[in-house]
């Protein structure tokens, strides 16, 4: 039997995107507000740089490697049917630096950082440990979602250099050993055909994800009820939008940066 479409469920889910957009951005500017006013914790945003970034370096490696040495191996042998394998390198340090790096290190590490971030500030949310800080006379926002924020935009964007550089040297190994390039050849493709805003763009786009991923997970701890449960519905629904945010906000930047850098 055929599903009518029901226009009014339809309306409803929209509004619930925008209403849902607007909570995130007030988040967002509250934050901004409490960052640039006093008084600061910079001992609580060292340990969750440490925490969020020092502590994805590991998967970050994974991801670099293995996302230069599958794209190369598959461009290689994709062009060198039409004669273009001098073109692997171009193609592939300019596919890393601008989209693949930036967008395939955030996906993955939104799902570490996020799911973390959710399922402490979740549990501390339902055993009222949020509310103690607020009789304490301390902001929460300061407290936990502002160290966490700026931990997440600074962080991200190295990572995803890291993620880049490697994936960058892992094309190398690979035109090297399988399609025997010279090493000083490859070099020079990279370095003459990515330019710096190139690295710039996704070093600018992983910083926006990386305030994405802590606003969505700090705006649905604070709203996180019904105990151990209610924790790991946090944690799926965290890791869940912020990877179709991601996704979906990646297209209109990278849009965005096309028509600012290709004039």
């Amino acid at each position: 039997m055929m599903r009518v479409f029901n226009m009014d469920k339809f309306r409803q889910k929209m509004l619930d995107v925008f209403y849902l957009t607007g909570e995130f951005t007030h988040l967002f500017v509250a934050t901004m507000k409490c960052s640039f006013s006093r008084p600061f914790y910079f001992g609580r945003l060292m340990e969750q740089i440490k925490i969020l970034g020092v502590g994805s370096i590991s998967i970050t490696i994974v991801i670099g490697l293995t996302m230069g040495l599958v794209m190369t191996l598959n461009f290689g042998y994709g062009l060198k049917k039409f004669g273009g394998t001098m073109y692997v390198p171009a193609v592939v340090s300019l596919s890393l630096a601008r989209e693949m790096a930036p967008l395939f290190t955030s996906l993955i590490v939104a799902g570490r950082i996020g799911s973390g971030m959710a399922a402490e500030m979740g549990a501390m949310n339902v055993t009222q440990q949020v509310d103690a800080i607020r009789a304490l006379g301390t902001s929460p926002l300061r407290v936990l979602v502002v160290p966490r924020f700026w931990a997440s935009v600074i962080s991200l964007p190295l990572l995803t250099a890291l993620s880049c550089a490697l994936g960058i040297f892992g094309g190398f190994i690979v035109c090297l050993n399988e399609f025997g390039m010279p090493g000083g050849f490859y070099l020079y493709k990279v370095t003459s055909t990515v330019q710096l805003h190139d690295y710039m763009s996704g070093l600018v786009k992983s910083a926006i994800f990386g305030g994405m991923i802590a606003i969505i997970a700090s705006y649905r701890s604070f709203r996180t009820r019904d105990g151990t449960r209610g924790v790991g519905d946090t944690t799926t629904w965290v890791v869940v939008t912020s990877s179709i945010s991601i996704l979906v906000v990646n297209f209109f930047v990278s849009k965005i940066f096309l028509v600012l850098w290709t004039k």
